[in-house]
């Protein structure tokens, strides 16, 4: 009984590892944003390149989990879209119009509260309990993000109050994106779903350039590309796969 404790515990490992190495390589993406608005581009562009270059990568993945697999029926592209959008689409221009205004620390702060968003959802929306425990979790966590977000306010100014709105907001639509994915990564498998939808996302996010910007707004500075391309490959892709690898351990 003891061993089959153990080895269950050895068997948890690997998946955790690699959870954890995913969730080190998407807080890197907030760095590298950081760095690329210094050459006078905006969140819109930002997010553009970054899409551009990741959905090769991700249409790749789509296909490679297809294979051997029943054709989507319309309710899945039904699905796929409103995940999309909510998950990565959403969720991601928030999150960069948001660190137009804060510090990358207090961005990924406001992220890392993301398990209270999806417990707040699921309160909200199927009337589950919380614990005392949970409760306690929670309060602690937003206390911890008020004292970091009043220090920021009184050395960056009231803009930072926009920006955390912005993050929070992105927290939210990931969270919904999470809440609502169970049934689908059952229907059709966690790597389908995540190349689909964060396709569907890239063009929804390459589309809005066109539609917010002119064509000239594409000549960036060389270093923007070198980091967009870094953004796409070891701070999305890469993430993705890591934290799915890790959610099919």
């Amino acid at each position: 009984m003891q061993s089959t404790s153990t080895a269950e515990r050895a068997a948890v490992w690997p998946g955790m590892l690699l959870g954890a190495a995913g969730a080190v390589a998407f807080s890197g993406k907030a760095i590298i944003v950081k760095l690329a608005y210094r050459y006078g581009v905006d969140a819109v562009t930002v997010i553009m390149y970054r899409m551009l270059f990741a959905l090769p990568l991700f249409l790749t993945l789509s296909w490679w989990a297809s294979r051997g697999k029943p054709a989507l029926t319309p309710r899945d592209w039904r699905t796929l879209f409103g995940l999309g959008f909510s998950g990565y689409y959403l969720a991601s221009f928030l999150d960069f119009a948001g660190l137009q205004y804060i510090g990358a620390s207090l961005e990924r702060l406001i992220l890392y509260l993301n398990p209270t968003v999806v417990l707040g959802v699921s309160v909200l929306l199927f009337k589950a309990r919380v614990s005392r425990r949970q409760l306690f979790a929670l309060a602690l966590s937003y206390l911890g993000v008020l004292v970091v977000f009043g220090g920021d306010l009184t050395v960056q100014g009231p803009h930072v109050a926009l920006g955390a709105a912005l993050v929070f907001g992105s927290a939210v639509s990931y969270a919904l994106y999470l809440v609502f994915s169970g049934e689908a990564v059952k229907r059709m498998g966690a790597l389908r779903l995540t190349g689909f939808a964060t396709s569907i996302a890239c063009i929804l996010c390459i589309a809005q350039f066109f539609v917010l910007r002119p064509a000239s707004a594409m000549l960036v500075a060389p270093e923007v590309l070198w980091l967009s391309l870094i953004n796409a490959t070891l701070c999305t892709f890469l993430p993705v796969l890591l934290v799915m690898m890790a959610i099919e351990r």
